[in-house]
């Protein structure tokens, strides 16, 4: 009889742990995004629920930085940024977020209403950049990248008006918030976009005057979390359903060139620093 309770109390605990984790699973996950990659994520929620993975996406507008939420608990992971971003939220914060997967790279581009060739740009021209340390550092290589400008001797891949060694055309960098960047384009020569903002604002990368590389491994945008939950295994499934076939074609024909889907491993993700840190 005494083997019959204990069995008894064994069979009950053990159904209360699986409905604990039924409960927990039914939740799913939280992922923290912004309005660019929403049809994406949208896409990767339905592919994950084939695959008994629940996803709730977590809509953040310019005005709110997914990282802080993620360190505040209230989402388990983001998928909003490039490394170096990620990497100078860190140095600036103390925090540890770190990557669990790339997913795609979302090539800056120089767009203008004025001017159809890079070449045309004039001397004494405004140019507006995004004005967070990264974004701002990154477009300044694009436009050393177009032959308008040179960046100081071991750039470390923040802008500032301190990082331009050269500027033949006495070109007038004017930092903005990089959400107003489609915006200013009627008040300046040329505008530095980013990818998922100009997407917002209707404009293919084919429709810039120039653009960069789409090997800038640095601004690779990627999945992260906290270090404490880098290895869980809903978030290693999560990673594995973004880089699937299906994900990927479906960035591909959505996107029309805007957006490449990438495949790098965790290790070559946390290896890469700021843009030409090392040159």
């Amino acid at each position: 009889m005494k083997k019959f309770a204990i069995l008894l109390v064994f069979v009950i605990l053990a159904g209360l742990a699986a409905g604990c984790a039924k409960t927990e699973e039914s939740k799913g996950l939280k992922i923290g995004i912004r309005g660019s990659e929403s049809r994406t994520w949208e896409f990767v929620k339905e592919q994950a629920q084939k695959q008994g993975l629940n996803i709730e996406l977590v809509q953040f507008n310019a005005n709110v930085n997914p990282n802080t939420v993620l360190l505040e608990g209230d989402i388990d992971a983001n998928a909003f940024q490039h490394v170096a971003f990620l990497d100078q939220f860190n140095t600036k914060n103390k925090s540890e977020i770190v990557p669990v997967g790339s997913t795609i790279i979302a090539p800056l581009g120089i767009y203008s209403d004025k001017f159809k060739k890079i070449e045309e740009i004039p001397d004494n021209a405004k140019i507006a950049v995004p004005n967070d340390d990264s974004n701002w550092g990154r477009s300044l290589v694009l436009l050393q990248e177009a032959g308008l400008i040179k960046v100081v001797d071991h750039f470390d891949g923040f802008g500032g008006a301190d990082k331009i060694k050269e500027n033949p055309k006495n070109l007038e960098i004017v930092p903005v918030d990089g959400a107003t960047t489609p915006r200013v384009m009627k008040d300046v020569a040329a505008s530095i976009i980013n990818n998922g903002v100009a997407v917002e604002a209707g404009f293919l990368l084919k429709d810039s005057i120039f653009h960069e590389s789409q090997t800038a491994k640095p601004y690779i945008n990627v999945i992260a979390t906290t270090k404490q939950n880098e290895n869980r295994e809903d978030l290693k499934k999560l990673v594995h359903v973004y880089q699937s076939k299906e994900v990927s074609d479906f960035i591909t024909k959505t996107y029309q060139g805007n957006y490449i889907p990438t495949q790098v491993t965790v290790e070559e993700l946390k290896n890469f620093k700021s843009a030409y840190a090392s040159k």
